[in-house]
Parts: C-alpha cells; structure tokens; sequence
C-alpha cells in the first residue's frame, strides 16, 4: 500500500467512525506520509518547512508525531502503534479489517504530493547529510529505540506499581525523570500486573487546577469534569497517571486540595488511579504547606520513592561507544574522559556534549 493509498483509508475511517469530531491536520498528514516512508523526525526538518520558510524543530515534530499516532490509535482502537513499526503496523490493520483496493490513489486522483511549504534546500537529502547519532539532545526521549539504560529503575518501578502502591522519580533537573516516565507509559501494557490505561501529564503545560482536570479526562476519554462527578466517572476506570514536574503543583493556580484528591483516588490496590509522579526532590520537602500545618504531604503517603542517579562512567562508556558504532566516526580517550569530567553523568549534558563534539567532526569532513 502506498502512503497516499493508507491516508486516503485513514481519512475514511476518521470520517466512518469519528465524523468531524476527529480529523488530521495538514501538518499531520505530511507527517503520516513521511512516516510511511519510514523517514525519521529529524530528516522531516528537511523536508517540511514553515510558511515563513524556517525549519521546525525535530522536537515539534516529535510531538506532532505523538498526537497523530494517539489520534489513529484511539480512532481504529488498536493497542500497538510505534512510529519504528508505523507503516507495517497499519498494513496488519487494513489486512485484517479492510479490503482496499491495491492501486494508489495517485494514480486515480492526484499527482505526487509536494511535502514541503517551501522550496527544499539543496544538498540536504538524508543519503548526502551525516546523520549526528546524539539527537535528540534536549527534551523528553519518547522512543524506545533512543532510550538508553534504567532498566533498573524501570524493572523497580513495576515491582512497586505492582505491589499496589504509586511511585515517585526524584532526581536532579535533566537526569532523565521525563523519558523514564515516557518509557514507562509504553510498557505499562506489558508490565503491570493489573491492566492500567497510561495517561501522561506535562505540568509545565497546565497553570491551573481547571486546566489539569480538563487534561485529566481528554488522557482518559472521558467528560470534563471535577469532585464527585469525576470520582462517578472513574469507577470503572483502571488508571496509569504519569505526572511530569509535579513541583509546579506547589504554583499559584493549584491548592492542596487537588493533592489530597489525588491520594483519595490512588489509596488501595484496587483504586482507580495508580500513580507514578516525578519530582526534583522528596514530596515532604517540595510541598512546603504540609510541613506548616504538621502533616505529611499527602502525595509522599502513598508514594514509594524511586532515586534517578547520574549515570556512571562505565554506562557513560557504554552509551558513546553504541550511538557511535552506528557511524564511522571515532571520539578519541581524550574526548571521552573529557565528556565524562563536564558531564557529570547527566544524560542530558552526555548527550549535548555528544552532540557538539561529534558536529566538530561532521564539520572536518566537509
């Protein structure tokens, strides 16, 4: 099946099952065919530009990838979707539900489509660039196949979820709590002992209790609501809730109240809402209105703290050494003590410096 071929069956099915409530928009659609194609979010910077003929970020593809490839799930209702695996995926889909016809679209209706919003730039086609293996090197790591180590943390974080308590990822700013919360949501499937739909939460991008709960149910599918009429709406729910920067419920906006909700909708092994937060330091500490009136946060109650380290110097190793292996490229003992000493085994700063040091190189050859 041709790309042109599966978005023409996908709009259809938007149309069948979702009518106007749901549809793609054109950035979306340009991203559904590149991804069919099998193109990366970082050579999509190549090939789409704004209306004002600037790049995005490989970053904001990401995310429009991510919300396209929630939007199909939770229209065709299919569990497994990845963005390595998209268009095999919806091949196995269309096969086994559908009967379309094999000749493209393209060759009934249209011209081959122009990706691009403006002219493409020369000489920057995925076989003539060297593709740097450290991106991305900012930002929450969505996909499985950048994600690197924490097996660990992750292998004890389902041992506590599975015990019937929630957890909480302390660790500094940039050591990697935002992509083990990601990497979490996608293996809950497999993971949890007791089926949980995975809900994930950004705090930096809501500024109030209104806005959380608004988040809340559109994660879950269900009707925006609050209080009593969101505890009737949870009862048959099984609820992953994955909070990112949950300090920022410390901010105007936010009371205690929305805290102690939390706990009552998470306490017992069989509550609705299971919890796995991420927080910069221990509950007790961030939230300093429990400590004023003598009480323990309600949030590190139920919370099993779960401690993200720098990484050491043998993973630090053991992560150049891979990324690199996919290239022809070699950094030198010198460089990689180098980038140990200034990274201090965050991997943020591992894969920045990664990053600058192996665009010197690229930058030799050329």
């Amino acid at each position: 099946m041709e790309a042109e071929e599966a978005l023409e069956s996908i709009r259809q099915i938007f149309e069948e099952r979702k009518g106007k409530v749901v549809f793609l928009g054109k950035l979306e659609e340009k991203v559904f065919l590149l991804s069919w194609q099998g193109m990366d979010y970082g050579d999509m910077t190549y090939k789409i530009y704004k209306p004002t003929g600037k790049p995005y970020t490989e970053q904001y593809f990401r995310e429009v990838g991510k919300k396209l490839i929630d939007k199909i799930k939770r229209v065709l209702n299919i569990d497994d979707l990845e963005k390595r695996y998209f268009r095999q995926e919806l091949e196995n889909f269309f096969d086994k539900n559908y009967n379309y016809p094999t000749q493209k679209l393209s060759d009934i209706t249209a011209p081959e489509p122009d990706y691009t919003t403006s002219q493409e730039l020369p000489n920057n086609t995925p076989s003539e660039r060297n593709h740097n293996p450290f991106i991305p090197f900012n930002g929450r790591v969505e996909e499985k196949d950048l994600f690197f180590d924490r097996e660990r943390e992750i292998r004890r974080v389902f041992e506590v979820l599975n015990s019937g308590s929630s957890v909480v990822l302390i660790g500094e700013e940039g050591i990697g709590k935002s992509s083990l919360l990601s990497i979490i949501c996608q293996e809950a499937e497999t993971r949890l002992k007791v089926k949980r739909q995975p809900v994930f939460l950004d705090l930096n991008l809501l500024h109030n209790e209104s806005q959380f709960y608004s988040d809340l149910c559109h994660g879950i599918g269900i009707p925006d609501s609050k209080d009593y009429q969101l505890t009737r709406n949870l009862r048959s729910c099984k609820i992953l809730l994955a909070i990112d920067n949950v300090g920022k419920l410390t901010g105007e906006g936010f009371t205690r109240n929305i805290r102690d909700y939390l706990r009552g909708l998470a306490e017992g092994s069989n509550a609705p809402l299971k919890l796995i937060l991420a927080a910069t330091e221990p509950l007790n500490n961030l939230f300093n209105d429990s400590q004023e009136q003598g009480n323990t946060s309600p949030l590190a109650g139920i919370c099993q703290e779960e401690h993200i380290h720098p990484w050491n110097e043998a993973t630090m190793r053991t992560f150049i050494t891979n990324r690199l292996a996919r290239t022809s490229v070699s950094f030198t003992e010198e460089e990689i003590i180098q980038l140990i000493q200034e990274s201090g085994g965050h991997p943020r700063k591992v894969m920045q410096l990664c990053y600058q040091t192996y665009s010197r190189y690229v930058e030799s050859l050329q």
